[in-house]
């Protein structure tokens, strides 16, 4: 009898690979077999010439790139020294996510494909190209193939006998089970983010708890757009840094918004727990301490203001003890469902918490050891980094706008981040902040004698204020920026200081105030306005140029 072992491994940016890929497992699951789910860079790449059956799941980002989670294994993959038949006993299928907005349209995927067969692997069917623009989502092309895939694989590893697939309306286990300890249980020490002496370089498993320093508005208090520029102590981190680098920040939920998901799910905010993994093999969640408290788990893990999935309903039927609520929930899981669960959920960007209030009979009956199969955990969110450490040893600063937006739903959409960041006051104790460091997309000349022309309107500027003030550290005069807002006088940020570097010759500044005047003007204009100068400075110069937005 041959083993019935499949691997699920993903790469994924923003989480839609990773609920794909989970959603893989739990149908592998209902026909019996054993699988494993794993982001692919947690797996040892050595290990998948031994592998008889993987399905991979990759998200494309940016102009083609592979998502951070799976960048070791893509370098690993395309070695020129891995040998022609080295997968030849390996079965597999590729599933990409993709936007075809984009010219590099699933171009992870694809390239996996191809290098895979290079590498003797059997495809089971072509690779799926999931599509965001389509009206129904990547799911219009994921449903139909995986049942192809369903039928392909049970047709080489049939059930088991007296087996059958395990119907669609019986819950399976959770993921961990949740173990509360006793009230009178002793607690450990200390608080859950205290800056340690780092072992290493931070990481997103290692974090740095940052001091913030300062969280300074920059636009004027009757602009409509919120602007902050923060900075944060980093001494003793470790953590370098050059322009064009990101810094990435792990936030939490407001405290209002976690006592309302405890109500509603009435949980105890002080109760502790451990979590014990269901199947053997399982990791446990590498963020979440042990002991825990759900206090901890709303505030820093579980993503109650991201927009739910279809998963997050799917789930969330199994509890129903309520029959409106369960058909409803049912109709937002099924693949006929979806233009009106993008309605319901996507188009006016509602939250979990809001969704679960619209179910109150399901949401109390949910078993808390399923939170963690029924909501993400929270993302970090990326940020350039606004400034130099030539000019600002051992800080970072950052220029971010406040995320606030309205939908058709009457309380205005908040980005979690940027909410939760503003909210901070250094100035009433000791505010920390997790953090670490990513290395960005944009490099700027090595070269000092090479111009360089920057166009970054709006907080597009945050990355070319780091490389100016790097530039002009090293002395380097050949500065070219044009930056664009709405009115010199309310969002024209770091206007002092780049005044300053024009008079000491170190800038050349082009501004475009889109409504100082009754025609608008935006820096596309001031570029054609100074297209002699743009022109020579990249024909003789050799000047590079870049953009942010």
């Amino acid at each position: 009898m041959v083993e019935r072992q499949l691997l699920v491994l993903f790469g994924s940016q923003t989480g839609t690979a990773e609920d794909t890929a989970e959603r893989i497992g739990r149908e592998a699951k209902r026909r019996h077999f054993q699988c494993r789910v794993e982001a692919l860079d947690s797996y040892d790449v050595a290990n998948l010439i031994n592998e008889l059956l993987v399905v991979f799941v990759c998200a494309t980002t940016g102009q083609g790139d592979p998502p951070d989670n799976m960048k070791m294994f893509w370098r690993f993959l395309f070695r020129k020294n891995l040998p022609p038949g080295s997968l030849c006993q390996l079965d597999y299928a590729v599933l990409g996510l993709g936007d075809s907005s984009y010219p590099k349209f699933n171009f992870v995927a694809k390239k996996l494909h191809k290098r895979v067969l290079q590498l003797g692997g059997n495809p089971l069917l072509p690779v799926a190209l999931g599509d965001d623009q389509h009206d129904l989502g990547p799911d219009a092309v994921v449903d139909p193939w995986l049942l192809a895939l369903w039928d392909k694989i049970l047709s080489l590893y049939p059930l088991p006998p007296g087996l059958e697939i395990i119907s669609r309306d019986v819950r399976l286990p959770p993921k961990y089970t949740l173990h509360y300890l006793p009230e009178d249980s002793p607690h450990p020490d200390g608080g859950l983010l205290q800056p340690t002496a780092p072992r290493a370089v931070p990481s997103e498993l290692h974090p740095f708890a940052a001091h913030m320093v300062s969280n300074q508005r920059v636009t004027a208090e009757s602009h409509f757009q919120d602007v902050r520029l923060i900075e944060f102590d980093i001494t003793g981190s470790g953590i370098t840094f050059s322009a064009g680098d990101v810094v990435m920040i792990q936030p939490q939920n407001c405290p209002e918004d976690v006592q309302q998901f405890c109500q509603l799910l009435r949980l105890d905010p002080d109760r502790r727990f451990v979590l014990k993994p269901t199947e053997p093999g399982t990791s446990l969640p590498a963020l979440l301490p042990q002991p825990c408290t759900i206090q901890h788990l709303v505030t820093h893990y579980l993503d109650i203001s991201c927009v739910p999935r279809r998963s997050f309903f799917e789930l969330l039927s199994y509890f129903s003890t309520n029959e409106l609520e369960r058909e409803k929930l049912q109709e937002f899981s099924s693949a006929q469902g979806q233009e009106e669960l993008y309605s319901y959920c996507n188009r006016p960007r509602r939250t979990t918490l809001e969704a679960l209030w619209d179910f109150p009979h399901t949401t109390c009956a949910i078993p808390p050891e399923y939170l963690l199969d029924l909501i993400p955990r929270i993302r970090p969110r990326a940020f350039s980094i606004a400034s130099s450490m030539l000019a600002h040893p051992d800080r970072i600063q950052i220029l971010m706008a406040v995320v606030q937006y309205k939908t058709r739903l009457s309380k205005p959409r908040r980005g979690l981040c940027s909410t939760w960041l503003a909210s901070l006051n250094p100035e009433q104790g000791n505010v920390r902040v997790p953090l670490w460091v990513k290395k960005g997309g944009m490099k700027f000349p090595a070269d000092p004698d090479t111009p360089v022309i920057m166009i970054g309107p709006g907080t597009g500027v945050a990355p070319f204020r780091a490389a100016i003030q790097e530039r002009v550290a090293q002395g380097r005069r050949g500065n070219c920026l044009f930056f664009g807002c709405r009115q010199n006088s309310k969002d024209f940020y770091c206007q002092a200081e780049w005044e300053e570097l024009v008079r000491r010759g170190f800038l050349t500044l082009f501004t475009a105030f889109s409504r100082d005047q009754e025609e608008k003007v935006y820096v596309q204009h001031r570029i054609q306005e100074n297209r002699r100068l743009v022109w020579e400075l990249l024909s003789s110069g050799n000047a590079r140029v870049y953009l942010a937005g």
